[in-house]
């Protein structure tokens, strides 16, 4: 990279680290204070759904319109309606309106994660994709791990308000930096260019987009699984604390971020699919240990675990899609549709768990995780065999 190229990664670096650890500090409480006025599993689940639902309908338009006229606008205008948000939850009184704030902040995640991907990807050197790829996605992974902790200790002592309040200053922090650092559209290395560019369609035709699609599919339905439902999981079973539940969600997500750069440079020279198949392997057991469960170590090494098996596989996923973006000059679109699936996989397992709470018992919910994981791993691991490119 150039100096240009490092200050546009490092603007972006910092902006989703400080707008992703303000997101995490109340996700771990949202479950909690929404049965506190009175929602079931199933509005429960619809919280955080209502986020994945409205995020999939918008990032079609999203990511092929970046394509087209840059970046930068959708990450400033997605970082400033995160903050607005943060207003919306502090003045929320009924799980109606807290359904339509996660759909509003799914709007606004459209706006930023994809497109930031995308952004990195073109300005990553050819053949450190993974090493790249994995450093961005380090800073969401290690917020989402700080946001959780500080955000059980910030309800404790403080309580919810100033939860709410810190997720709005660290994304206007992240707004403003935005805006300042990040260079005009005019200057924006993108892949609007002389070549075709391969349409959404036909990347829903190519089997390696969609090997990438299953995993990241399957991988985030475990994923909503834990994100909303762990926290009640380990209050109504085990009796555990807002501080104890944040700083679990905190080392799951730590266990994978500090994997990032390590297994981002390792798939920069081994077989990237030997990778990500080898996380989602240790995704399987990590759902049965969840529902093997006694207390806060054993859950603490289930999710240490889960963590492994992200940070395993999700560089290498990374720099595949990074490839398969640049063959198709479809960065944005790529990093969309895998962010649609991602949506998709969190509304799954959100209802599904939520489902499994209401009809059954809640701990049934992470086994059946583990086999849906299983097979999306066969399904990928099929898919991936087949190398044909697609048309525009």
């Amino acid at each position: 990279m150039n100096a240009q190229e490092r200050k546009i990664f490092i603007t972006l670096f910092v902006s989703i680290f400080s707008a992703v650890t303000g997101v995490g500090i109340v996700i771990p409480l949202l479950p909690i204070y929404a049965r506190d006025l009175g929602a079931s599993g199933f509005f429960i689940s619809m919280i955080f759904g209502s986020f994945s639902i409205s995020r999939t309908l918008f990032l079609p338009w999203c990511g092929a319109t970046s394509d087209r006229i840059g970046r930068k606008p959708f990450i400033v205008v997605g970082l400033l309606c995160y903050a607005l948000v943060s207003l919306g939850f502090m003045a929320s009184t009924s799980v109606n309106s807290l359904i339509g704030l996660r759909a509003l902040q799914g709007l606004a995640s459209g706006m930023i994660m994809p497109v930031a991907q995308a952004y990195v990807g073109e300005i990553t050197p050819k053949g450190k994709e993974g090493f790249y790829m994995g450093l961005f996605s380090m800073a969401m992974f290690l917020s989402l791990s700080m946001g959780p902790f500080m955000g059980g200790f910030i309800n404790r002592i403080y309580g919810l308000d100033a939860a709410f309040i810190g997720m709005g200053a660290l994304a206007l922090i992240a707004f403003a930096m935005s805006l300042i650092f990040l260079p005009p559209v005019s200057k924006e290395k993108n892949s609007r260019s002389g070549h075709t560019r391969v349409t959404m369609r036909s990347l829903l035709r190519d089997r390696i987009f969609l090997s990438l699609a299953s995993y990241r599919l399957v991988y985030t339905t475990c994923v909503g699984m834990l994100w909303c439902f762990l926290p009640l999981y380990a209050d109504a079973s085990f009796g555990l604390g807002s501080d104890q539940i944040g700083t679990l969600v905190m080392i799951m997500v730590l266990a994978g971020g500090i994997l990032h750069i390590p297994m981002g440079i390792i798939a920069d020279r081994v077989t990237k699919k030997n990778l990500v198949i080898t996380g989602g392997i240790f995704i399987v057991f990590s759902m049965l240990l969840c529902h093997r469960a006694t207390g806060f170590y054993s859950l603490m090494t289930a999710v240490i675990v889960f963590g492994i098996g992200g940070g395993i596989s999700l560089p290498a996923l990374s720099a595949l899609a990074v490839e398969r973006g640049r063959t198709t000059q479809s960065l944005g679109s790529v990093m969309s549709l895998l962010t649609i699936a991602h949506s998709l996989g969190m509304l799954a397992g959100s209802l599904i768990a939520g489902m499994t709470m209401d009809f059954m018992e809640l701990r049934l919910a992470f086994p059946l995780g583990a086999l849906i994981m299983a097979l999306g791993l066969i399904h990928f691991t099929w898919l991936s065999q087949k190398n044909k490119a697609p048309h525009a």
